[in-house]
């Protein structure tokens, strides 16, 4: 028997390919599916089932693309409604793979048709819990996604059915099984979870807050949502994505691989009214990139910001990213359902030099640089970008909070004459910012390279962990 977890840092996402005796199975599957055919393909095994914990939100899974190349069952758990061909279990039912045994859980409560998949090896033992969102590293699933596709569904319904589910499903079981949710830290698709990717049951009974015993489910309700921010955007169009099926990504792939030169990207921008989007370092971008291009750097959360930022999935997009990386780009927008790629510019940023067009930049600034203006100026207008809980936790003096998820916002409190300071906790987040607003017309802008990191680091800046009223800059 062989388990693997396959984890992609970028959605905090984790797929699970398991095998045994030349069968195989697939847990949560991504989009592109070729990770899973080479697995299967270098084990000799044919995979059987793809297993869906769950109609994801975060991003479009790859279970009808892999059903569609390798005639495997796609499974769900009770009262799911697929669109398309698919084996929706009962609670209990088991399934063999191999010379072992996959058992569906159902446990509704982060959404509806959640369930988890119970390992039984070789011997009979329950080995492993497969647990979607039900149950994460210190945290479990929100309850408040499904409302958004279906009103009824309160989160407060949601949060009583998972409250039963996790005391009458997950904490009978053995302490000795390993637990391998769907996600990890950095996903939206919980409030609170460890960077650990999997653990024992036993520990997390001892260490969850969501497994205490003692809680009641007045207690667990209350607990479970407070602190929720809301969702992405995007999250609800994933999930009718995941639940009534969607374009083959060899299709999406097609399209979007076109290479463009200088003349045709022009063409192509104008005809469709299509966003540029940078997909380049934040340093490269600060250097030169096109006028009223948006930065969203591939080497950061790239999924979850370009889900949250683009608010049309249907928007038809402009690459510009490094040389070889424009397959990587489509693939990862199309993980999220941005399917309208219509092309990339051949050779970047320097054949539209080149071609004598004008480019903008952005002005940087270094933290000890910035430590100077800090001390030597009265007021210095800043802007943070960084989340509302970072920003209450430690900010600099003065600074004005506008989160990135919320920039659309705020922008009525910028003032297109003043010249910002703009930062971040690590420069990722700032320069995506600082490329929305110039694209809206506001140039006054200066990126404190480094971030809050950096800046922190100069000892040289007043902080603050109080939250003071701020009045606009």
């Amino acid at each position: 028997m062989k388990i693997e977890q396959i984890y992609t840092g970028c959605l905090a996402e984790a797929a699970y390919y398991i095998e045994s005796a030349g069968e195989a199975a697939v847990i949560d599957p991504l989009r592109d599916s070729s990770t899973y055919l080479n697995k299967a393909l270098k084990d000799n095994a044919q995979i059987k089932y793809v297993f869906e914990t769950h109609f994801h939100a975060d991003f479009v899974s790859g279970h009808l693309e892999l059903a569609s190349k390798t005639g495997a069952t796609i499974v769900f758990g009770p009262t799911a409604k697929p669109g398309y061909d698919a084996h929706v279990a009962h609670d209990g039912e088991v399934f063999t793979l191999g010379n072992i045994k996959i058992k569906l859980l159902h446990t509704p409560g982060h959404t509806m048709e959640s369930s988890c998949y119970l390992l039984i090896d070789e011997n009979g033992k329950e080995t492993a819990l497969f647990s979607g969102d039900t149950l994460f590293i210190n945290d479990v699933g929100r309850p408040d996604l499904a409302q958004h596709v279906i009103a009824e569904l309160t989160q407060e319904k949601l949060a009583s059915h998972l409250y039963h589910s996790l005391r009458n499903k997950i904490m009978p079981l053995s302490d000795a099984l390993i637990v391998y949710p769907n996600h990890g830290a950095g996903s939206a698709c919980g409030k609170n979870m460890s960077k650990d990717t999997f653990d024992t049951l036993g520990h997390q009974k001892k260490v969850n807050y969501a497994l205490n015993p003692s809680l009641t489910e007045e207690q667990f309700i209350k607990d479970l949502l407070t602190g929720l921010v809301p969702p992405p955007a995007y999250f609800p169009f994933n999930v009718l994505m995941n639940l009534k099926g969607y374009e083959s990504l060899d299709n999406v792939l097609s399209r979007g691989m076109r290479a463009l030169n200088v003349r045709e990207f022009e063409a192509a921008a104008k005809e469709t009214d299509a966003l540029i989007l940078d997909v380049r370092s934040a340093a490269e971008f600060a250097t030169a990139f096109i006028p009223g291009s948006v930065n969203i750097g591939l080497n950061g959360q790239f999924a979850s910001w370009v889900g949250t930022l683009i608010k049309d999935l249907k928007q038809p997009v402009l690459l510009v990213a490094e040389e070889g990386k424009e397959e990587e780009t489509i693939t990862r927008l199309a993980r999220v359902g941005y399917d309208n790629c219509i092309g990339y510019l051949k050779g970047g940023v320097k054949e539209w030099i080149n071609a004598g067009h004008e480019t903008d930049s952005v002005q940087q600034v270094d933290a000890e640089k910035f430590a100077d203006l800090i001390n030597t100026t009265t007021t210095l207008p800043i802007i943070d970008v960084r989340k509302k809980s970072e920003y209450d936790s430690e900010h600099i003096l003065g600074a004005e909070n506008m989160p990135l998820d919320f920039l659309n916002d705020y922008m009525a409190q910028v003032n297109p004459g003043t010249t910002y300071y703009v930062h971040c906790a690590g420069g990722y987040r700032s320069m995506i910012a600082i490329s929305i607003l110039k694209a809206r017309g506001f140039h006054n802008l200066i990126d404190v390279a480094g971030g809050f990191a950096a800046i922190k680091q100069t000892g040289r800046v007043a902080v603050t962990d109080y939250v003071c009223p701020t009045t606009l800059l």
